[in-house]
């Protein structure tokens, strides 16, 4: 499944776009996890001038130029906006490709994008799986709300943010306000693992199973660890190694999964780095003991018992 910095990658990828006009649109499967509206091809016309990220979400932003006295004018700005909100799914993609590059199997919406008379890309929705989501971010939902409200209010933090510290993870685990009294009378601190915590996107978005095990084992916590036994210098250093897992797989272009690509197909490769992820019964890169695995929330959290005692 594409994770944080993998959809970070591909909004980076998505850059060279930006202020290019929507020539066409064409859409040849809309049943993903939500249908993709009907009227996609109302994007034709527009120019994107916005990318955005939040957690595993792209958003793109979109205008139009108008007569100053159209009556959608907004903001007396003579323009007209529209918001995609995008998410990859389990095995969704967006790729570019010269004009005329041939649709693929699981290509379900190729959108058009000219820069001049001589630069035409199209850029590729592929979806294997047909899990992902392409939708107006502001078209109000069976549940009378936008699709930003609805997938993107309960979020937590973005990791790489400064609000994003051990203070705040401490607050979070031992339920206090900001002012460090309870929440309320009732409120017990969460002896949850710990690495069910930080994956929770309520806590803070795009901490996947690849990067909190990382993480862990770079701070020597046990994965298994209740939340509520650690430190605060311990949170502390979990915190520090999650932004820099996190900043490094983004820079290596996110983890080489089976099937996610970007750009023109190429892929990420984080994962030649990593240290305890995926290798059970292999010897740790440290200590040379074996590598242990246990199952936290049914995710496999592979550890070395040496370097992370419970």
């Amino acid at each position: 499944m594409p994770e944080l910095p993998e959809v970070e990658t591909t909004k980076k990828s998505l850059e060279p776009l930006l202020n290019q006009k929507v020539q066409a649109v064409r859409l040849y499967q809309p049943k993903l996890r939500w249908q993709i509206p009907a009227d996609i091809d109302e994007l034709e016309g527009y120019r994107l001038t916005k990318l955005n990220r939040r957690a595993k979400y792209l958003i793109l932003d979109f205008e139009k130029a108008t007569s100053f006295f159209h009556k959608e004018s907004v903001n007396g700005r003579g323009s007209t906006q529209k918001s995609l909100i995008i998410h990859l799914g389990m095995s969704g993609s967006l790729q570019q490709y010269p004009k005329q590059t041939d649709k693929r199997k699981h290509d379900h919406l190729i959108v058009e994008f000219v820069e001049d008379a001589s630069k035409i890309t199209q850029l590729h929705y592929h979806d294997p799986r047909k899990f992902g989501a392409v939708l107006w971010a502001d078209v109000i939902d069976e549940s009378g709300k936008t699709y930003r409200q609805r997938l993107l209010d309960h979020l937590g933090v973005e990791p790489a943010d400064d609000a994003f510290d051990a203070n705040y993870l401490y607050r979070y685990i031992h339920r206090l306000d900001a002012d460090g009294n309870k929440i309320s009378k009732q409120a017990k601190p969460i002896s949850r693992a710990i690495k069910s915590v930080i994956m929770e996107q309520k806590v803070v978005v795009g901490v996947g199973n690849i990067y909190a095990t990382e993480s862990l084992f770079l701070s020597s916590i046990h994965p298994s660890t209740p939340a509520n036994v650690l430190t605060p210098e311990q949170l502390s250093l979990l915190v520090a190694h999650i932004k820099s897992v996190l900043a490094t797989a983004i820079k290596k272009g996110g983890s080489t999964l089976k099937d996610f690509t970007v750009g023109g197909g190429t892929t990420g490769y984080f994962q030649q780095t990593l240290l305890v992820y995926g290798k059970d019964k292999q010897p740790c890169p440290t200590c040379k003991t074996m590598i242990e695995s246990v199952k936290i929330n049914g995710r496999a959290s592979t550890f070395c018992p040496k370097c992370q005692p419970l």
